[in-house]
């Protein structure tokens, strides 16, 4: 319940906390003066008076000359939120765990298990990360970020000044889900501004190396080695051989590799090495390293094992978004070695 309430007003779950750690102060230590009860909730006494007349206001706390205590109401509110917090809390400890596992910055694990709710989720995560003025953001391409272009709004502009750079080339995917694409319809949802790549996904060494020099390719990969976040999917590694259109020889060397995740243009086995790499024109998992801001998005069962996989070498800076199913299996995995 937490969770919904959270997506719709983001900060509320800190709300609660906050007003629950406070009823709970008062309920073991009344009746208990401001300043007191300031001080053991690490507020200062303006914040916390603005707390108090809230919850005086509720009449979940009455205040007399020797301080303050929990009125009737106020102790049946204090038991409900008990179970609501704790298991809030244990749901925010599977995240740490998570993040700890896969030696990454951060995990937000969505509790419900659909394409559109990490979307709405790495949105959120956008928005907090991202600072007012003019942000770069560079975009990966497949079918999550394409879920997560459309469920972008001018809210993410507000303050901001948005650009949106394809981190690939795509010439030879489905159109919709290219970077370029997701790109220009992010900019054209939030009324920010966009540029192309036009390039395919996968060249050869000597040609990548020509189309480095063409000055549109050379100065969208000069913006992009500025960028401010980067956000990108995590592939299986089968599916993404066959959707960039590898040859059969290819996928047969990925498959006795042991291949089981992509990202930029990298094939990784399930022990963390690169076991392919592309020749490709976008961002390179070198160039992500500079990029203060890196989310990645995935879920799923099927994507468990590509999670795990991309983690053993993603920045420890990367933040993901992912949900129940894949941090569960990846969890568990852990715990039955």
């Amino acid at each position: 319940m937490l969770s919904l309430i959270e997506e719709l007003v983001p900060g509320t779950f800190q709300v609660i906390v906050q007003r629950y750690q406070i009823l709970k102060e008062v309920e073991s230590q009344s009746p208990i003066g401001r300043r007191a009860l300031a001080k053991q909730v690490d507020l200062s006494e303006r914040s916390l008076r603005t707390e108090i007349q809230v919850l005086k206001d509720q009449a979940f706390i009455s205040t007399s000359s020797a301080g303050m205590s929990l009125t009737t109401l106020g102790i049946r509110i204090l038991d409900d939120l008990e179970d609501l917090v704790k298991d809030q809390a244990s749901f925010r400890e599977s995240e740490d765990a998570l993040a700890k596992q896969l030696e990454i910055s951060q995990c937000i694990i969505c509790r419900r298990d659909s394409q559109e709710s990490l979307a709405q989720e790495a949105l959120a995560v956008m928005d907090r990360l991202l600072p007012h003025g003019s942000q770069t953001i560079a975009v990966m391409g497949g079918t999550t970020m394409r879920k997560l272009a459309e469920s972008f709004d001018e809210s993410l502009s507000t303050n901001r000044t948005l650009q949106f750079l394809p981190a690939r080339g795509g010439a030879g995917e489905e159109q919709t889900i290219q970077a370029n694409a997701i790109a220009d319809l992010m900019a054209n949802r939030t009324h920010g501004t966009s540029r192309l790549l036009y390039a395919p996904d996968h060249v050869r060494s000597e040609t990548r190396n020509l189309l480095l020099q063409e000055p549109e390719i050379k100065e969208t990969m000069r913006r992009l080695s500025q960028a401010d976040l980067a956000v990108f999917g995590i592939g299986d590694a089968k599916k993404m051989a066959n959707r960039i259109g590898l040859d059969q020889a290819t996928i047969n060397q990925l498959d006795k590799a042991g291949a089981v995740a992509e990202a930029f243009g990298e094939f990784i086995d399930a022990k963390g090495e690169i076991v392919y790499k592309l020749a490709r024109i976008g961002l390179s998992s070198e160039d992500i390293q500079a990029i203060p801001n890196l989310l990645a998005v995935a879920g799923g069962a099927g994507k468990a094992q590509a999670i795990e996989a991309y983690c053993k070498v993603a920045p420890s800076h990367t933040i993901l978004v992912t949900d129940q199913v894949a941090a569960n299996k990846i969890l568990n995995w852990e715990s039955s070695h």
